[in-house]
């Protein structure tokens, strides 16, 4: 059995081959990251004599290519995270650190640890990834959006905002279209704003939100010298979270057929739904990687921080937040939505609460047995099941 590891740099990579007792078949060698340095790659491994696993670190996103060419003749690609590779280097005593000694302690560590081959499900992993993330960023900036087009109002009708449960209903988004300022909504015809508001609400808003829209607007505070800048702005705002929110329902439909490519349960966890369910195994990846439930709490960065010195110990325990900021907040809105429609995991968070613990603190907590759902669906491949077993095991 041979052992290649591979140090990924953008232009360059390096490559060092080990037989199973750790010893180098041939000096490290340098191929570009290219057509024609895959080629030689390739030439190389088909060389040896018996199976080669090559190990190589996810850094940034040069290594994309290079891991496809290599799945693509059947190689068996272990692929690692830098820390782990960087953990175990630490644990030698030569401290020489270049491309060749770095692409030595991969081949080694690979073959020490005897990890198994990366899922081949990792392209399919990949993109869900990519479009996951993608959303979060279009959703980040729908609320840059929607945030200004509150501070406009606020400058120029801040009444308005009382006179709706939502300000970006339909109903809402369609008047602020055809009218900002409170001079533009006092003089408009009542009969039209009514029939305005009744379009657009499909009957459930009518007459009287009409008459107390205007009464609003004779009273209001608002500085009426912005009237022309703002209509721009409003305008083009508008504009803005319509184009964003057909986006994000794009992005929706490709991440439901990317999901339906891969086996998993986790849609049967109640509070998680299918966009959900999309960001949390994109972040996850292939679960096998976590060998306990501790190390997956620690990559979501949910776990608690300790700090400790001498006689002194902190009596509060924030949460770490290192990690994948973005399992986090897909947890999150996870744990928020079964705190509302799971009586479990809400009667949970009631306790936590009744103990004096803060929403936010107590709503980590329901993170926590969340994700100790999600690990065993995940490990398991099988749909969720509640089972009757202590609080600090759910």
């Amino acid at each position: 059995m041979y052992f290649c590891g591979i140090d990924i740099a953008k232009r360059k990579h390096v490559a060092l081959i080990l037989d199973s007792a750790g010893q180098p078949v041939k000096p490290a060698f340098a191929f570009d990251n290219s057509r024609s340095g895959f080629d030689q790659l390739l030439a190389e491994l088909q060389a040896l004599t018996a199976p080669v696993t090559i190990g190589l670190e996810a850094t940034g996103h040069y290594w994309l290519a290079l891991y496809e060419a290599l799945v693509t003749h059947d190689h068996a690609v272990v692929v690692l995270n830098p820390l782990q590779v960087h953990a175990y280097q630490r644990s030698g005593l030569r401290k020489c650190k270049n491309d060749r000694t770095d692409a030595f302690w991969i081949a080694d560590f690979v073959r020490i640890a005897n990890l198994p081959a990366t899922s081949r499900e990792l392209p399919v992993l990949l993109q869900l990834r990519e479009l996951a993330r993608f959303r979060f960023w279009l959703t980040e900036q729908m609320g840059d959006c929607k945030r200004k087009v509150l501070c406009v109002l606020d400058r120029v009708f801040p009444e308005y905002e009382t006179l709706f449960s939502n300000v970006f209903l339909r109903s809402s988004q369609q008047l602020l279209a055809q009218a900002v300022t409170p001079q533009e909504f006092a003089d408009f015809n009542l009969d039209e704003l009514t029939r305005h508001l009744q379009a657009a609400s499909h009957g459930r808003l009518g007459r009287l939100q009409a008459e107390a829209l205007q009464a609003a607007a004779r009273q209001s505070v608002g500085v009426h010298f912005l009237a022309d800048a703002v209509h721009v702005e409003m305008h083009c705002l508008l504009e803005q979270i319509h184009l964003l929110d057909t986006q994000r329902q794009c992005v929706d439909q490709a991440l439901t057929q990317l999901m339906a490519q891969l086996p998993q349960h986790l849609t049967s966890i109640p509070g998680i739904g299918p966009v959900t369910a999309a960001a949390i195994l994109a972040e996850i990846g292939d679960v096998q990687r976590f060998d306990s439930l501790d190390k997956l709490v620690g990559y979501a960065g949910i776990d608690a921080t300790v700090y400790q010195s001498g006689q002194f110990e902190a009596q509060v325990a924030h949460m770490s937040k290192r990690g994948s900021a973005y399992l986090r907040h897909a947890l999150w809105l996870a744990a928020s939505m079964a705190i509302q429609h799971e009586p479990d995991l809400k009667s949970f968070y009631v306790r936590k609460r009744a103990e004096g613990k803060p929403h936010g603190v107590a709503l980590g907590a329901v993170c926590r047995k969340l994700l100790a759902r999600i690990y065993v669906v995940l490990k398991e491949q099988r749909p969720y099941t509640l089972r009757s077993i202590p609080d600090a095991e759910t």
